[in-house]
């Protein structure tokens, strides 16, 4: 049997004394699209972060496709297949839309090369149009979208997305939900950090449930939609 995409096995991060995480687990197989949902500051970012080498647990083990990639310095863990798209998007406001997609291009980690410009632009076909904007001048959810982009021009097994929905207009969401949902149909892995259930409904597979640091639940898209006490305990606002 094939290891997951992405495994984390009880891990613990701290910032500075205060502790974040508690034991964590969870497993993402390939070709899911994993919602992992919970309140604000339940550690869905600092999970991203655990997994990205940007706070790397104390305890436990994150494996990518089987291989151990605690520990290892971020830019080794990217190179190994993770894309991670941040919540603050980090784009580089100076440089055009097409300058962004460039730097961030490489081969993934058996050299595949399956997300190219021509393929980027097919897929993003608003980016298209805007290849010689600065990226800077672009709206809230043209700069999400640029990010996902960015991030797939790396070639990623796995793609973290990190609150892609938040503050960002019902009918922009929308667009990229369609992404999401479109990536999911080309069959590219993804890890997706939300508060928006509603959202996630739409377009994740699974759902893992966070609180306090710790898992809490884990099932199918299908059976969170209808786990009334586990949504009313764990999400609503």
């Amino acid at each position: 049997m094939a290891a997951p995409m992405l495994e984390v096995r009880g891990a613990d991060v701290f910032y500075g004394a205060s502790q974040i995480l508690f034991g964590l687990d969870l497993s993402v197989e390939r070709g899911q699209t994993m919602a992992l949902l919970g309140r604000n500051g339940a550690g869905k970012s600092t999970t991203f972060k655990a997994i990205a080498g940007l706070a790397p647990p104390r305890r436990g083990e994150i494996r990518l496709a089987g291989v151990p990639v605690s520990g290892k310095a971020p830019y080794r863990i990217a190179r190994a297949g993770i894309g991670y798209v941040p919540e603050d998007r980090q784009i580089f406001p100076e440089h055009t839309v097409e300058d962004n997609l460039i730097v961030g291009a490489k081969r993934g980690p058996r050299g595949e090369a399956h997300w190219t410009l021509t393929r980027i632009y097919e897929v993003f076909p608003l980016l298209a149009g805007m290849r010689t904007r600065m990226a800077g001048r672009l709206s809230g959810g043209e700069q999400q979208m640029l990010t996902i982009a960015r991030a797939l021009m790396g070639n990623p097994d796995i793609l973290l997305l990190d609150e892609p929905s938040e503050g960002l207009a019902p009918i922009i969401v929308q667009a990229i939900g369609g992404l999401i949902r479109t990536m999911r149909g080309m069959g590219v892995t993804i890890l997706l950090a939300e508060q928006n259930m509603h959202f996630c409904l739409d377009v994740a597979t699974h759902a893992t449930v966070v609180d306090k640091g710790q898992v809490v639940y884990c099932a199918p898209m299908a059976e969170l939609r209808s786990n009334a006490a586990i949504t009313q305990r764990f999400l609503a606002v």
